[in-house]
């Protein structure tokens, strides 16, 4: 039975292997030895999949221009897991990349019903904020809201006459009752991934998505849809990177709707206590049993904390792991270390969150204003 990816469902993917095979994704383990300073995510195969980043790795190596694009929704409170691609963005300036942040208001109010308002507040003070405060310079983004981009909105009319109703419902699974804005988002967001292509911006050049793979549907549109349009804009298929969703802390797919889910950038000292202390692990049902048997940190929620954000090093994390598999360090310690780590690391963010929140708001008033509606 064909596997079936929804953007904006709350499944998570339980055959990665068969998805990377039915949707023709590489596997990245094959350039880990070129890339100069791999991201500890790739190092650890947490990125584990790509479409043709080989290009944009020529590229990169060779001191070529190229472009990362990526987007955020703001239709809730920004959580850890939305962190993996920014720690991805940030290493991706760090070599030279030419960023564009698009904030998808347009998504937000037609698969969430955020409001206009709603989205702007919330794409400032939960994301673009927290952006800035882990260390992703934004000033030196092009970032811009889908709803005030003329840009976009113009280049998604364009690129929809080349794509028809029946390849959307294909790709998307669209029902009868989908409302018209649902449907025709997916063209807003095939814009935003081929617009800084666009002469008045960056010119054809290798671009890569970096996305969880439930986004995979809006890659592969928007490369059969570069590919309709090489003559009018020479296009350049856009490339992607892949990564494992990171699970929720009670074995679900991690959600701003489901706060027991996730650990959020603005929780507090005793929510963080509270969410860690409840998480699911891959422990045994008693302190002696682990310590006989050892845990499973594949399975263990916690252990996936370490992985994706809390120990960097890695040295530390090997540590982590076979304590825990030998039954040298049982769940309650365990989860106490990282409650120990995820508050430093959330008391520290929070003081820059701080200290940069009206520099961050001015840049956002003026991007957001019809001069700045390009994005600065």
């Amino acid at each position: 039975m064909p596997i079936k990816i929804d953007p904006w469902g709350t499944a998570v993917p339980e055959d990665y292997a068969k998805l990377m095979e039915e949707f023709g994704i590489e596997p990245f383990t094959d350039l880990l030895d070129r890339l100069p300073k791999a991201h500890h995510l790739m190092r650890r195969r947490v990125i584990f999949g790509h479409r043709d980043f080989g290009r944009v790795l020529d590229a990169m190596l060779s001191g070529e221009k190229f472009v990362v694009m990526t987007g955020l929704m703001p239709s809730g409170r920004m959580h850890i897991g939305h962190k993996l691609v920014i720690d991805q963005l940030i290493w991706y300036q760090d070599l030279g990349a030419k960023i564009y942040l698009c904030i998808a208001d347009l998504e937000a109010y037609s698969a969430r019903n955020v409001t206009f308002q709603e989205a702007y507040r919330l794409a400032v003070d939960e994301y673009l904020v927290n952006y800035q405060a882990l260390g992703l310079d934004l000033e030196r983004c092009h970032v811009y809201f889908q709803s005030r981009s003329n840009a976009v909105r113009h280049l998604a009319y364009v690129l929809a006459k080349k794509v028809n109703f029946n390849e959307m419902r294909a790709i998307y699974g669209f029902a009868g009752d989908s409302n018209i804005a649902h449907i025709f988002y997916p063209m807003i967001d095939v814009a935003d991934i081929l617009h800084p292509q666009l002469s008045e911006f960056e010119g054809p050049c290798p671009t890569v998505v970096p996305v969880g793979v439930d986004q995979d549907p809006h890659i592969r549109l928007a490369r059969d849809v570069a590919a309709r349009f090489q003559n009018e804009f020479g296009f350049i298929p856009p490339s992607s990177t892949y990564h494992y969703l990171m699970p929720g802390l009670t074995g679900e797919k991690m959600s701003s709707s489901r706060p027991e889910t996730a650990i959020f950038l603005t929780d507090g000292v005793e929510e963080v206590k509270h969410k860690i202390r409840d998480a699911f692990t891959g422990g045994q049902p008693t302190a002696e049993e682990q310590r006989r048997l050892g845990g499973d940190p594949d399975r263990c929620t916690v252990y996936k904390l370490y992985l994706y954000h809390l120990a960097p090093d890695d040295e530390e994390l090997l540590s982590i792991r076979e304590a825990c598999k030998s039954g040298a360090m049982i769940c309650g310690d365990c989860k106490s270390r990282a409650i120990e780590a995820m508050t430093e690391f959330l008391n520290s963010h929070r003081l820059e969150r701080e200290r940069i929140r009206a520099k961050v708001k001015k840049l956002a008033e003026e991007i957001y204003s019809p001069r700045g509606a390009k994005g600065f």
